[in-house]
């Protein structure tokens, strides 16, 4: 939200910020990420989109070794609609249960319950099937996202052919949700580390790891490490897919949630749908390169808030776009040095990234920082209510999907490099966290990307996206081959449809969501002005 972003993205508590989801990530779902305070004091700030912040065959689950087809089963429960918890209570959106195996490779073993939704169209002779959701994280709550879509004005036409679709995703929310134990220090910490000076500041945050590592592994819901896993969450959409009695799947994913989408149209391309995938990962998915790529991101992004904070000299951040450039690095080289109302330079670096994600939010950043620059009182932002559960979630699925490095040596040759080639951020994103000292337990290789199934794919991305950067969406593109069509907006911030002002991207979105037109080739759409 990685957090549309979705915080983490998100999660999502309102649509400019969406990301969230990985804002957000979209979200107030973004997140997505994760930010840290660094060792020396705990900050009272907790960026919303930084708290959360993959060869495979036509036949389906059977790409995976160990799993067989008939894990996925056309015959399931029938879905029973009734009223949404009051967290996620909207008008005219149902909810339910879906009970669905652990382990897909023992089908009639434990099972767990997925919380799903629906905003079901209220033009039954123009409804086409069903639309399924992702806001990103991993770690955000999908549950009210169709709707908050539909309140971010998701096209009427989009509401109109299609019952949209949310879910808590397995591990999170009401879906047989994991926690870490992880106490109020430990959430105010975050999931960036902290900005790494020297090769001893990554040995030193080694022990904060290792620990939250350990408690992830010894948790009550440890039992379910090996199993909270992207592929999972992807047989858990079919299973949806399933009982919903719809022979395919249309899937609208922001942020991580684009990750998501990306696996489970390999897995099963057949049922594959009509799929949309905007503000996209790499086709690694959140890996240890997601993770890095965040820094390339917020100096991707920056000089729209340079630009913006140079415009407005009321803020006192500088008159030049440079000068503006050089007050983030005195004033992050000052907090390292000197906290000011225990916001340390790891935790301006995150809110600076976090604020970021949408135009909305620079009047907000430029007030902060000229805040921490002059000594004015700073607002308290205090942990979401559901922070612990969301940044548990997060560390389940992103260190099962895939192995990180694991000596400590790596990590500080990884600092020394990004803090030298992305110097705003990349001390910290490149630094060692929990999944260095996962557990090795497994059950499957990542899913791998690639060119084998139908041209059903639309990507969206802004050019100057800071959680999920256009370097790591054109390596998607070109792993899904003649798959997939890409639509990039000239514009900033973390998520394009429909919460951004670009019409040329959002209305390639919803003619294909509608018509099933795409673009005949990747589009550019030039920039336009923020509304």
């Amino acid at each position: 939200m990685p957090s549309i972003p979705v915080t983490d993205t998100d999660t999502v508590t309102d649509v400019e910020r969406l990301n969230i989801t990985a804002a957000e990530e979209h979200q107030r779902h973004r997140n997505r990420h994760g930010t840290g305070t660094g060792n020396r004091t705990r900050s009272r700030f907790r960026p919303l989109a930084l708290v959360i912040a993959l060869s495979a065959t036509a036949v389906g689950a059977s790409a995976i070794p160990g799993v067989s087809v008939a894990a996925t089963p056309d015959t399931v429960q029938a879905v029973r609609w009734g009223a949404c918890p009051e967290k996620a209570a909207a008008p005219r959106l149902e909810c339910s249960t879906l009970e669905v195996p652990l382990d897909y490779r023992d089908p009639e073993g434990r099972q767990i319950e997925i919380a799903i939704s629906r905003l079901a169209s209220k033009e039954p002779s123009k409804r086409r099937g069903v639309l399924l959701t992702n806001p990103g994280g991993p770690g955000g709550e999908g549950l009210g996202y169709p709707a908050l879509l539909a309140g971010a004005k998701l096209p009427q036409k989009v509401l109109d052919s299609y019952d949209v679709i949310g879910f808590d995703p397995r591990g999170v929310g009401r879906s047989a949700p994991v926690t870490c134990d992880l106490t109020t220090e430990q959430q105010y910490r975050g999931n960036f580390a902290p900005y790494a000076h020297t090769a001893a500041d990554v040995a030193r945050e080694a022990g904060n790891a290792r620990t939250v590592a350990e408690q992830c592994a010894t948790s009550r819901t440890a039992w379910t490490l090996p199993h909270t896993t992207t592929a999972n969450t992807a047989r858990d959409m079919d299973r949806i897919r399933a009982a919903l009695g719809e022979p395919k799947l249309s899937y609208l994913g922001h942020s991580y949630g684009t990750y998501l989408g990306a696996v489970y149209t390999t897995m099963f391309p057949k049922r594959s749908d009509r799929v949309v995938l905007d503000s996209n990962m790499g086709p690694g998915g959140y890996d240890v390169t997601a993770m890095r790529m965040f820094a390339r991101g917020l100096e991707d992004r920056f000089p729209d808030f340079a630009k913006f904070a140079a415009a407005h000299p009321e803020y006192g951040l500088g008159s030049t776009p440079e000068q503006v450039t050089a007050k983030f690095f005195d004033l992050a080289e000052r907090l390292d040095e000197k906290p000011v109302a225990d916001i340390d330079g790891t935790a301006f670096r995150g809110f600076t990234f976090d604020r970021l994600y949408s135009d909305a939010l620079m009047p907000e950043l430029a007030k902060f920082w000229q805040a921490l620059d002059t000594g004015r009182p700073v607002p308290d932002v205090p942990l979401l209510p559901n922070a612990e559960n969301l940044m548990a979630a997060r560390f389940y699925v992103i260190c099962g999907d895939s192995r990180w490095p694991e000596t400590v040596r790596e990590y500080q040759r990884n600092v020394a490099v990004d803090r030298l080639k992305y110097p705003m951020l990349g001390g910290s994103t490149a630094g060692i966290g929990p999944c260095a000292f996962w557990p090795d337990k497994r059950a499957e290789p990542p899913v791998r990307i690639g060119d084998r199934g139908p041209s059903n794919v639309l990507m969206l991305q802004n050019e100057r996206d800071p959680g999920t950067p256009l370097a790591g969406a054109r390596e998607l593109r070109r792993a899904f081959g003649k798959r997939a069509t890409m639509v990039t907006a000239d514009q900033g911030g973390h998520g394009v449809y429909p919460f951004g002002p670009n019409t040329c991207a959002n209305d390639a979105a919803t003619a294909f969501l509608t018509t099933g037109q795409r673009p005949s080739q990747d589009l550019a759409c030039a920039a336009q002005p923020s509304r």
